[in-house]
This record gives structure tokens, C-alpha cells and sequence, in this order.
């Protein structure tokens, strides 16, 4: 992971940092930005969606597909413009210049991090208990599990983790050997007679809803499934060629997952009926179940705990670490700075952004509810990106690099604010979540403010270094 604590450093003027190892050729890259989208959203949300539009499931995720492309069109202009290692603060820094509008963007981005985590773990208790027959279907149960799991991506967070590209690509394999197992299944019991293909154009809305509405909610969840893609940005120091290869890359990326998430949405329909594959979380079980009965259930309960348990540890990791690089900027207050004696790990940093997920699954719990807000705070961010790219469009550089349609960062800004909004239906609940937690980052920014006139501090921080990672699936 790229450290975001090290432009503070250079803010300072303590040491003047090397430039990172240009090691990632397109192939590689693939496989990191494949790996980074695949992940929890649609293990864990595929039932949710169905339950919202019935047969259709797999139409919510093409359209989140399509509005994830028309943003990365921007992200592309601008990591090809700005190939640093940094993210959506770094242009929101550079197009507006206001520093609370940068932290701002950099604090959603960090807890669109803790939600997808929180909405990781509970996907992981669940998935523990239908694979291994635990009967933990209880909502206290389920939450006991998660805060377990959770504590020990803590304790593993403290300890230290060393990521790498290699590590990356095994995830990869593993989340994209359960998704191909479940798109096997669908394809071989349809060969077989077996299932019921006509769901798939069989619209299922509640009677006070009408069918745009209900795809427009559905796409809401949907979304969450197509983050991770934005990740990408902060590989760019380690790409060779960024400016040349980023392009074709991305969009390759999002539309191998693109065509993944359909077709396990239509295998998963054909074989489970809508109703019951919104019941519970753990929707890909049960087509599993359902498509082939003499299939190990733990096998793929393993798979499916393995890709959502890492996505959690890799977002915890980016929240921290985000956290600990804005207490050195003094945005935050300077105790998330500390870092432990022998660990070397920025203790407190990790103890905070645990204790807030800690929150998010005792007190919102449910996976629809998580997952929505990690897309809510997301969409939140890519309006802004989109916004910015046209910002920019009049600052020049000395390079070539890719330019999107001026036609393309408008449809995003307007698309992604319009799924943001609440005419989508989204539950109403997902915008109080994302209130308490910007909120909080609100008052923690007060606080340094009065602390720092209070102690004589008044350098002024350069915020465009906190672009920290994306959460990832």
C-alpha cells in the first residue's frame, strides 16, 4: 500500500523521500485493479439487489458498472495529468484550494474505508456460519462474530502488515476462482434443464414502487460492488508508463468485472428464486447449494471468507494510515500521530478507526446498510472528481497525457450526485450513518484548529499529500 504519511515528511522538509520503484507493467496492473473491484460487494449484496427488482438482478449492476466507467474516464485524465501517488484529496486540493474541502474529501475517503470494512467483517461472520453450520443466523450473533473478526484485523493492523503487488495477485485468484464457480454452476445446471432462466427479465418491485425507482434503489446497492477502481490512482509512481498504459488498463479492468458481476447475477437468479436469495447474507451460498448440493459448502465458504476478510485488513490498513498522515499535517489531533516504540505501528490512529467500526456493526450492523453508506460517501467523492477534472481542464502540464470527452466528467458529476441523493430511495439511514462520521471528523478538525493556535502551531499543511488509499471490495 502506498504510504501516505510520507508527504508529510516532505512537508516538513525533514528528508527528501526517493521516488518509488517503477515495477507495474499493464499486466500486473490488471490484475490489481481486477482484484481490488472483485470482493465483497457482490458476495455479500447480490440477494439485496434481487430483493429490490426481482429477476432483474443483474440490470442494478450493469448501470453501477456504466456510471463507474463514465467517473473513470475522469480519474484517468487526472492520473495521467498528476501521476502521483495520491488520490481524490490531491485534486480536490489542486482544483478548489481550500483546505477543509481537502479534508473533508480525505475523511470520507477514509471512512468509506471503515464502512466497507465493517461491511466486509459482517460478511465474513456470516459466510462462517453458513458455511461451517454454526446457526449464528441471530443478528447478536453474527455481530459477536464480526466485532472478533474485527478486533483481530486490529491486532494484525498493530502488528504490521508488509503488502505487495504478489500478494495481491494471490487474492485476486482466490476471490476470481469463487466468482467463476458460482458463473460454472449457472451455466452447467442450464445446460441441464435445470433452474428457471425467464427470471432474468422478470421485473419484481414492491407495489408502491414503481420499476425505475426500484432499479434506481437497487443501483444504489449495486455500486458498492463496482468500488476499488479508484485504488488504482495511487499505484500510478509504480507503473511504468502510467500516462500510456493507465488507459487501456482501467477500462480492460472495469469491464472483466463488469461482465463477471452480470453473469453471476444471472447464474444466481436462474438458480435461486429472488425471494430467497434475498433472505439473509449470504446469497452465493445458497446458489451453491442450490446448483450443485454434492459441492463442498466450506470450500467455497472459505473462498468467500478469504476475499472479504482481506478486503477488510487492506481498508482498515488505508484508514489508519489516513488518519495518522492527517494528525502529521495537523488536521487531526496530534495524539493519532503517535506511533508504538517497538511495533512502529501508529497505535492510536488504529485504535480510533477500530473503535468506529466497532460502532458500525454494533449499532447499524446489517450489510445493506454498510455497504450503502461506503457507496453514498463514494459517490459523495466522485462528484467532486468529476467536478474537478473540468476545474483543471485550465491548468497545463508538460507531458502528454489522456483527456476525456468534456461531455463524459459532466454525465458523472450529474449521475453520481443523482445516485446520492434520496429520490433514489436509498434507506434513509445510510445518510444519518455518513452524517455521525463526517460529523465527528468535523468536530476532531475544530479541536486541532483551536489546539494548534492554542500550542503556536501555524505552519500550514499541505493537504494535497493526503490522497490516501480507496476502499477496496
Amino acid at each position: 500500500m502506498t504510504d501516505v504519511t510520507s508527504g508529510a515528511g516532505k512537508a516538513a522538509g525533514a528528508t527528501i523521500e526517493p521516488s518509488l520503484h517503477r515495477v507495474m507493467g499493464p499486466w500486473l496492473l490488471l490484475l490489481f485493479i481486477v482484484g481490488d473491484i472483485l470482493g465483497t460487494g457482490i458476495y455479500a449484496l447480490t440477494g439485496q439487489v434481487a430483493k429490490q427488482v426481482g429477476g432483474v438482478v443483474w440490470l442494478p449492476f450493469l448501470i453501477a458498472f456504466v456510471v463507474a466507467v463514465v467517473t473513470a474516464f475522469s480519474y484517468l485524465e487526472l492520473v495521467t495529468k498528476y501521476p502521483k501517488a495520491a488520490g481524490a484529496a490531491l485534486y480536490t486540493h489542486k482544483a478548489f484550494g481550500i483546505h477543509f474541502i481537502t479534508f473533508i474529501v480525505a475523511f470520507t475517503v477514509m471512512c468509506s474505508g471503515i464502512t466497507s470494512a465493517s461491511t466486509a467483517s459482517r460478511a465474513f461472520a456470516a459466510n462462517l456460519s453458513g458455511a461451517f453450520q454454526l446457526n449464528l443466523e441471530s443478528g447478536i450473533g453474527i455481530s459477536l462474530v464480526a466485532l472478533g473478526f474485527m478486533a483481530l484485523v486490529a491486532i494484525v493492523n498493530f502488528r504490521g502488515v508488509g503488502e505487495s503487488v504478489k500478494a495481491n495477485v494471490v487474492l485476486t485468484v482466490v476471490e476470481l476462482t469463487g466468482l467463476l464457480i458460482i458463473i460454472f454452476i449457472g451455466l452447467w445446471a442450464i445446460s441441464l434443464g435445470q433452474g428457471d432462466v425467464s427470471r432474468i427479465t422478470q421485473f419484481g418491485t414492491s407495489p408502491d414502487s414503481s420499476i425505475f425507482w426500484s432499479v434506481m434503489a437497487a443501483t444504489t446497492l449495486a455500486f458498492f460492488a463496482m468500488v476499488g477502481f479508484e485504488d488504482s490512482v495511487n499505484m500510478a509512481e509504480e507503473c511504468k508508463n502510467p500516462s500510456g498504459i493507465f488507459p487501456k488498463v482501467l477500462l480492460t479492468g472495469l469491464l472483466i468485472t463488469g461482465i463477471i458481476y452480470v453473469l453471476v447475477s444471472i447464474s444466481a437468479i436462474t438458480l435461486v428464486s429472488p425471494a430467497d436469495l434475498g433472505e439473509g447474507e449470504t446469497p452465493l451460498l445458497k446458489v451453491v447449494q442450490a446448483g450443485a448440493p454434492n459441492f463442498p459448502l466450506w470450500i467455497f465458504g472459505f473462498i468467500t471468507m478469504f476475499a472479504v476478510a482481506n478486503s477488510a485488513l487492506i481498508n482498515m490498513l488505508m484508514a489508519s494510515r489516513l488518519v495518522y498522515g492527517m494528525s502529521r499535517e495537523h488536521v487531526l489531533p496530534p495524539l493519532f500521530g503517535k506511533v508504538h516504540a517497538t511495533r512502529r505501528t501508529p497505535y492510536l490512529a488504529i485504535a480510533f478507526t477500530t473503535l468506529l467500526a466497532f460502532g458500525l456493526i454494533m449499532f447499524v450492523g446489517e450489510v445493506p446498510a454498510l455497504g450503502g453508506t461506503t457507496a453514498l460517501l463514494l459517490l459523495f467523492v466522485f462528484t467532486v472528481v468529476n467536478i474537478a477534472v473540468l476545474i483543471l481542464r485550465r491548468e497545463k502540464v508538460d507531458h502528454d497525457h489522456f483527456r476525456t470527452p468534456t461531455f463524459l466528467p459532466v454525465i458523472g458529476a450529474i449521475s453520481c450526485a443523482f445516485f446520492a441523493g434520496p429520490w433514489t430511495g436509498r434507506d434513509p439511514v445510510q445518510y444519518k450513518i455518513a452524517g455521525i462520521l463526517v460529523a465527528i471528523g468535523v468536530g476532531l478538525w475544530v479541536v486541532t484548529i483551536l489546539v494548534n493556535r492554542a500550542t503556536g502551531v501555524t505552519e500550514k499543511s499541505d493537504l494535497s499529500t493526503l490522497g490516501g488509499d480507496g476502499p477496496v471490495n
